[in-house]
């Protein structure tokens, strides 16, 4: 670890002071502002002929685990007939911060693997990637996607309605992402190129993620059941347990961060999922509790949790993921809670080596939604606890 974090920190320093413009698909950009036209054709039209990119700007900066920024080319003629794409959303490991967290944990070549191997081969509502690339000494990285905002319905949050129908979407993406890895022999045989979420997860322990959750936990207690609150002392050996259950199932390719925030809903009605970078190998039941806990009120999750698990595993065994009884998948649906909830607390309280993501109001209103399902399914229990 220390010797991955000198080297990170050489080469930033590096890329700082020798800072210049990209030019060539060859180079990185160091910050958006490095950024040329002549990089721009290079990476967004070399299937076109004659094709060029006169110009772009820019949009607000957004910062949070990644840097992020929507990105407008202006084409010339032959660019502009072949509808090249008119707007960009991008995100980059720039800052020092970014590449420490996402390089070290494995995100950022996660996500950029997920947009160049596993993307082109599923059938699944999902942003169109343009161009993704990461140096693996200096985990500068960056990812051109569709802007979807043209294309798209609405961009979830906390206050979004999600219907029977909407929470039936994302499952049977879910289904369709995990059945598909785990039956077809070319995404089979390219899992391999991704970290287990095991690794990713642990990895984040040198970053103060543990101290993170448990200060979280803490701070929270104005929305966790206080059943469940009394078990403060116990959380943290119960999501490491869970971590390990989730590893010792087949393994497919999970998305790992289903949180509301990352879905947006289509043009057409169905559900899409976006932001990879968590993205690893595991097994099915922490995206399934992850984006049923975190996307429904407490009220329609008790009320639909259980037929939404039946769904669930029908579509699975339909996309090629094996055939698992009831009771055996909910009881793993169960014993995820906690690890759902561990990526929240830690949002809450983040320690130093971890950026401010989310503001607390919806921070404090996913672990309310994740604790009561955990307090009210009992996952402790679950977990043997």
């Amino acid at each position: 670890m220390t010797t991955i974090v000198e080297r990170i920190r050489a080469e930033y320093a590096k890329d700082q002071a020798n800072a210049r413009p990209a030019a060539t698909a060859d180079e990185l950009p160091i910050s958006f502002d490095s950024i040329t036209p002549e990089w721009l054709t290079a990476v967004l039209c070399a299937d076109v002929p004659g094709a060029r990119v006169t110009g772009y700007r820019l949009g607000p900066v957004d910062n949070g685990s990644s840097n992020r920024r929507k990105l407008y080319p202006d084409y010339n003629a032959a660019g502009k007939q072949a509808g090249l794409p008119a707007g960009l959303f991008c995100k980059a490991t720039h800052d020092l911060a970014n590449r420490m967290v996402l390089g070290v944990s494995g995100g950022a070549r996660g996500e950029v693997n997920f947009y160049t191997q596993i993307r082109p081969l599923l059938n699944i509502e999902a942003p169109i990637c343009y161009f993704a690339r990461m140096d693996d000494r200096s985990f500068n990285s960056i990812i051109m996607l569709g802007d979807l905002t043209p294309t798209r319905r609405e961009f979830c949050d906390h206050h979004t309605v999600m219907t029977r129908e909407r929470v039936e979407s994302q499952l049977r993406l879910l289904a369709t992402l995990h059945g598909n890895c785990y039956a077809l022999p070319e995404l089979k045989q390219r899992l391999a190129n991704f970290v287990t979420f095991r690794s990713f997860f642990e990895k984040s322990l040198d970053f103060g993620f543990r101290d993170g959750t448990e200060a979280g936990f803490r701070d929270a207690e104005e929305v966790i059941p206080p059943r469940f609150f009394r078990h403060v002392d116990e959380i943290w050996d119960a999501t490491m347990q869970a971590l390990y259950l989730l590893d010792a199932m087949p393994h497919t390719l999970a998305h790992c961060d289903v949180h509301l925030k990352n879905w947006y809903v289509a043009g057409n009605g169905e559900m899409g999922l976006s932001d990879w970078q968590c993205c690893g190998r595991a097994g099915w039941a922490r995206d399934l509790a992850y984006a049923t806990g975190c996307g429904l009120t407490v009220e329609n999750r008790r009320l639909w949790e259980r037929d939404l698990v039946r769904y669930y595993i029908e579509h699975l065994a339909a996309s090629g993921g094996p055939e698992v009884e009831f009771e055996t998948a909910f009881t793993a649906y169960r014993q995820q809670y906690v690890q759902a909830l561990a990526y929240w607390t830690v949002t809450l309280s983040p320690p130093p080596g971890i950026p401010d993501m989310q503001p607390r109001d919806i921070t404090l209103e996913f672990i309310r939604r994740l604790a009561t399902a955990a307090d009210d399914l009992d996952t402790l229990a679950a977990l043997g606890n």
